[in-house]
Formats: C-alpha cells, structure tokens, sequence
C-alpha cells in the first residue's frame, strides 16, 4: 500500500460563507471525487481529490489519515478540531491523495469523513469511483 498526499491547502483568500446556512449540516461532509490512472511507473493508481469547508476561526490544516480498505470500499478521514457550535463563516480546503495498493483495482467506493479529533461527531459522504 502507497498513500501520498499530493496537496493539502487553503484555497480561499476571504471567509466562505453559505447563502442558506440553515439547509447546511454541520460539520460540512467533504465533496469528493476519485477516478484511476496509471502514472509513468506504471502502477495503478486512484486519485482522490476532495474539498473540505471547515470554520475559518481553525487556521491549522486538516490531517489526512492513512487511508483502510473494507472490500471494495476505501475508508478516508480528514481532521480537524471543530467546535459543536455551528460557523459562520469556513475556509476551503482542497486536498489531492495517491493511493496504491494490490487490491486498489477492486475498489469501487470511498467514503470519506470529516472527523472531530476530539471524536464524538463525523460527517462523511460516499463516492462511487467511475
């Protein structure tokens, strides 16, 4: 298994904030995306690249956990310190992984989830890999 964290930044210069905040669950589950490719190494690989709205009064990065495999599903965590209050305003962060492995052309789904490093909330989404 192979996990690289191609870029983990901040992509917004001013506060984001939510034109209907009241339809908006909090914390903001992730907006992911994922499809294969083979770099020039010639392994297969599968590109995750996600975008996590998290309260812009946390200015520290969220981490990436190394990713698990549960059969055809691949399990991603992003954290963060979030608070149980819900923000006014977020910051947008843009997060691209690599990830290899033997089995990685078996999987067909990630789900990933914003998880409070003090773990008593998550918020996650399913993807489906075309």
């Amino acid at each position: 298994m192979a996990f690289k964290i191609i870029q983990n930044t901040k992509i917004n210069t001013h506060v984001f904030t939510f034109s209907s905040p009241e339809t908006v669950n909090y914390p903001v589950a992730p907006l992911v995306s994922a499809k294969f490719y083979t770099p020039e190494d010639g392994a297969l690989t599968l590109k995750i690249r996600a975008t996590l709205y998290m309260n812009s009064d946390v200015s520290v990065a969220p981490t990436v956990k190394i990713p698990t495999e549960k059969g055809a599903t691949l399990i991603m965590n992003y954290d963060y310190d979030f608070s149980e209050v819900i923000p006014e305003t977020y910051d947008v962060w843009y997060v691209e992984v690599d990830y290899t492995s033997n089995s990685v052309k078996n999987i067909s789904k990630i789900e990933s989830f914003m998880v409070n490093l003090d773990p008593e909330t998550s918020r996650g989404t399913s993807t489906e890999v075309p």
